[in-house]
């Protein structure tokens, strides 16, 4: 797998300062200073430049960055934005724009069957600026990510990642208790041969691993019952 062009960052391609300047982003260029410091600290492998693993955690990482980063899909250059779909937990691929229409991140993420009742995160309810707002007042350490194993290499990659943060912040009126979040997840990148761009992705992970752990504190002190942190966390597995 040859490695991304671009470069301008130790984890990331497509951020040189030529395409920081010619880039369409959201909020501006994105910052890691802080999320890259959580992730040297805390990940459970430093693999060797240039290993099968390295190159997919920067391609991981990279994809990540222009999903939430970059407003035009035709600005990110890990994909091609004219074939590529994502999907969760085996929901229906989502093109560029219909993962916009959802309000992007966090919410094509967190999509979920349960009753509307049950949902302590109601994607439905967020757009792409109050989920950064709920998820970043959370952890404001950042949500750092690394690729733990890689079972296939391209045109289809699979592998093991590990997302993790602290929680420093409140959810939804579950106070914070500082403690470690963290979910694990099987994810899957078809490259096309010629372009060597993404034009699938897949993820498989619980939901409630990340949603779970925000309950534990309670509401306003008072701790929140293991069958009620079941219940509502409970993620409808491949539905």
């Amino acid at each position: 797998m040859a490695s991304l062009v671009g470069g301008g960052h130790k984890y990331r391609d497509y951020l040189s300062d030529e395409e920081l300047k010619n880039t369409k982003w959201r909020n501006g260029p994105p910052r890691y200073d802080v999320v890259d410091k959580l992730f040297e600290q805390e990940r459970t492998h430093v693999w060797a430049e240039g290993s099968v693993e390295d190159k997919v955690q920067r391609l991981l990482k990279t994809w990540e960055m222009e999903l939430v980063h970059k407003i035009d899909p035709n600005d990110m250059k890990s994909v091609d934005p004219t074939k590529f779909k994502k999907s969760v937990n085996g929901r229906k691929g989502l093109t560029p724009e219909e993962a916009i229409k959802l309000g992007g991140g966090y919410n094509t993420f967190l999509q979920t069957s349960l009753p509307e009742n049950l949902r302590v995160y109601n994607p439905d309810d967020e757009t792409f600026e109050s989920s950064q707002n709920v998820f970043r007042s959370i952890f404001i350490r950042g949500f750092a990510i690394e690729v733990l194993h890689v079972y296939s290499g391209p045109p289809e990659i699979v592998y093991k990642f590990r997302h993790w943060g602290y929680m420093d912040g409140p959810f939804k009126g579950y106070v914070a208790t500082g403690q470690l979040v963290e979910l694990f997840g099987i994810g899957i990148f078809e490259l096309e041969k010629e372009s060597n761009k993404i034009v699938k992705a897949e993820f498989f992970f619980d939901r409630g691993e990340l949603l779970g752990p925000l309950m534990k504190g309670g509401k306003n002190g008072e701790s929140t019952s293991e069958m009620a942190l079941l219940e509502a966390s409970k993620c409808p597995f491949m539905k």
